[in-house]
């Protein structure tokens, strides 16, 4: 048997190409939305925009779709808006965004639509190494949030144990990990170190217990070198960074042969790598914007959707031997989360990786302030127990400068008194009071 993620690459594309033509003719016939959307565009024959769609470049003839529009559309026809491919009785899930860039966006999925999303989480489980014998833990409240709820329901189909740790906390979630000998554990890498910091009050040595694989997503850090190596040294077990939206579904994951990187599951979705000004594709190689339009969420599906993402599509082969496309580095940054911090043009990922390498930091906030219309920074700290917190100061002061060559100021703050975080961390603010939060 060939799974999805061994296809050839003339395999993989021309499997796009059939189940784009399908979703687009469904679309023009019974998704108010699209059909309004491919119209304004000028295609007012679906069967000539369904022939035209020869190969998968040949989607840059379709208009591109933001977050906004899909806001805009719900907030005109609430609640669900009109991205609705069939009956309001036929959709069985609800799940919505989790606000950090806005109103939450709430999204529909019939039982179809839902099965695909398990297929995609199989996908991943194959390609990042899981174990017949694994027992999976999720340190997750099961709210509206997406989440890890398709992981949960896959893993569960597949056969495996899975330990559901909403409504606990973080000591109960540990001895729950260890008395059932969890072996992966599914969460965000700012939860994955919030569990380590707790673990290290409580005396208990992670390194040596049962977990051997986590699986992160939710935010960047999977891929931030100096997150990533603080959660792999502190659990003593391989991370595999993970990636998609609530409303695109399991997009990417990195595969257990080659870290650094995320595959797409391109039986899935169609990824396009554009320049977030211009709009026009970009070569591999180059860092741009990714788009995604997919493939085999019927339901409520999208057409070359904005994430607002940056990424880098790697030219080399990847020593798995999969053709799938992959992201060198996985997801970079946001497009819109750029700073200027005296002519260096920064993301909020770099910035917490060197932070990250200082081993005494327990904790950290970054507000960005505008002084003499100049972008400042002021980095609040927090210290690890028994560590002296001018001394943990002066050294991430001293690692910014030497790693991304100019001044910020560090502030000592007292143990405790930074917030802990469950999901997405919210660790970057934009004002003099951090009015705005940043994604990272």
């Amino acid at each position: 048997m060939v799974f999805p993620e061994d296809r050839t690459r003339d395999q993989v594309e021309a499997l796009q190409v059939e189940l784009l033509r399908g979703l687009i003719s469904d679309l023009w016939e019974q998704n108010p939305f699209w059909r309004a959307k491919l119209s304004n565009a000028g295609w007012d024959k679906s069967k000539a925009l369904i022939e035209s769609l020869d190969n998968v470049a040949s989607l840059s003839q379709l208009p591109l779709c933001t977050k906004q529009e899909l806001v805009d559309d719900q907030d005109r026809q609430q609640p669900y808006g009109t991205n609705l491919s069939s009956p309001i009785n036929a959709y069985t899930r609800l799940h919505q965004t989790s606000g950090t860039t806005g109103r939450p966006l709430r999204w529909l999925d019939t039982a179809e639509s839902w099965g695909r999303l398990l297929k995609s989480w199989e996908q991943i489980f194959r390609i990042s190494g899981v174990l017949p014998e694994d027992r999976f833990c999720f340190p997750f409240s099961f709210g509206p949030f997406i989440g890890f709820w398709s992981a949960f329901e896959a893993a569960q189909q597949a056969g495996h144990l899975c330990l559901a740790g909403g409504g606990m906390s973080s000591e109960s979630r540990l001895r729950m990990i260890d008395e059932n000998s969890a072996t992966v554990l599914c969460c965000t890498p700012t939860y994955a170190l919030r569990l380590a910091e707790v673990a290290s009050v409580e005396n208990r040595d992670l390194a040596t217990g049962s977990v051997r694989m986590l699986i992160v997503a939710g935010e960047p850090g999977g891929s931030v070198p100096g997150v990533r190596g603080r959660i792999e040294k502190a659990w003593g077990a391989r991370v595999i960074d993970h990636w998609g939206m609530t409303e695109l579904g399991p997009v990417a994951v990195e595969c257990d042969e080659a870290p650094g990187g995320m595959h797409i599951l391109e039986s899935d979705y169609v990824a396009e790598v554009i320049d977030p000004e211009t709009l026009l594709p970009l070569p591999a190689g180059e860092q741009g914007e990714l788009v995604i339009t997919t493939l085999g969420r019927g339901g409520s599906p999208v057409l070359r959707y904005r994430t607002g993402d940056l990424v880098v599509v790697d030219q080399q082969p990847c020593g798995c031997g999969r053709c799938l496309l992959r992201l060198d580095g996985g997801i970079l940054s946001r497009a819109d989360d750029m700073i200027t911090i005296r002519g260096n043009n920064v993301f909020p990922s770099s910035i917490e990786s060197v932070i990250r390498q200082v081993d005494a930091v327990s904790e950290f906030r970054v507000e960005v302030r505008t002084e003499r219309a100049m972008d400042h920074l002021v980095i609040q700290v927090e210290s690890a127990t028994g560590a002296n917190g001018e001394e943990v100061s002066a050294e991430v002061t001293a690692a910014i400068m030497r790693s991304l060559h100019f001044q910020v100021e560090v502030e000592a703050v007292a143990p405790g008194s930074l917030p802990r975080f469950e999901l997405k961390g919210r660790r970057f603010f934009r004002g003099p009071q951090g009015e705005t939060a940043m994604e990272n």
